[in-house]
Parts: C-alpha cells; structure tokens; sequence
C-alpha cells in the first residue's frame, strides 16, 4: 500500500503541510499527478457532481482544466481533526471567450491511514470579475 504523507492523525503542522501539497498539486493542472492523492475508490462530490475512482478524479480535471484557462489556486486551513481537513479556497480562471471568474468555496477532506484522500466534498460558487479584479496572479 503506498503512503503518502503527511499521515494522519494530523497536528497543526502536518494539517497545513497536507493543505499546502494540495494547493500545489491542483496549481500543476496536471490530472494524473493530482489523482494519485486520492485512494483508487475516493468518493468525490463537487458541485452537482457526484463520482468515486481515480479514473473518474482524471476524467472531471481534464474536463475542468479544458474550460477554466489559466487556473490558479489559493488553499488555507480551515480546521482538523484527526484524518479530516476543512478548508476554504478562491481559485480564477478564465473561460475561452475571456470571462474571467473567481470560485470560492469550501471542501471537507478524509483520509485513509496511509495519508490518501478517500472522501473530498467540495461546494463552490462563481463570480464573473473583471481582470484588473484579479487577486492571484
């Protein structure tokens, strides 16, 4: 079984570490590398979508990736407590006619003993923003 620390149970250290791998991995939009934190069977809800799989986490990022041009992500720490993570994030993006958006929202995090994520809840809202609006360039 492969390990991927920070492993639960989580301080406040290993929480933020946890945070910061993540915000790194997603700023990548590299699919395959992001999916290889989630265990084989994650369950993922983001959105209106629901899913479980590695297969599927490839699948909706490559979709996502396509529509929102030039992603970049902010994660922070929310709350911890031994395999779960809460955090909020803003992340902008632009879409292909130049619309600029910023999403917030929040995501709950479990992980499997092995410091794999097996469970991510995400709720998200868009704002239009015009680009001078931008705040993380």
């Amino acid at each position: 079984m492969e390990n991927r620390p920070p492993l639960p149970p989580f301080t406040q250290q290993t929480a933020a570490e946890k945070v910061q791998l993540a915000e790194n991995g997603w700023n990548s939009k590299d699919p395959v590398k992001v999916a290889s934190a989630y265990t084989v069977d994650c369950q993922w809800r983001n959105r209106t979508e629901i899913f479980s799989g590695r297969d599927k986490i490839i699948e909706f990022l490559s979709r996502k990736w396509e529509k929102e041009l030039d992603y970049k992500l902010k994660k922070e720490l929310w709350c911890y407590r031994e395999n779960r993570i809460a955090v909020t994030f803003q992340y902008e993006w632009h879409d292909d006619s130049g619309q600029w958006h910023r999403s917030y929202g929040n995501e709950l995090w479990e992980f499997a003993d092995n410091g794999l994520m097996q469970r991510r809840i995400a709720s998200i809202n868009d704002k239009p923003i015009n680009e001078s609006d931008r705040e993380l360039i």
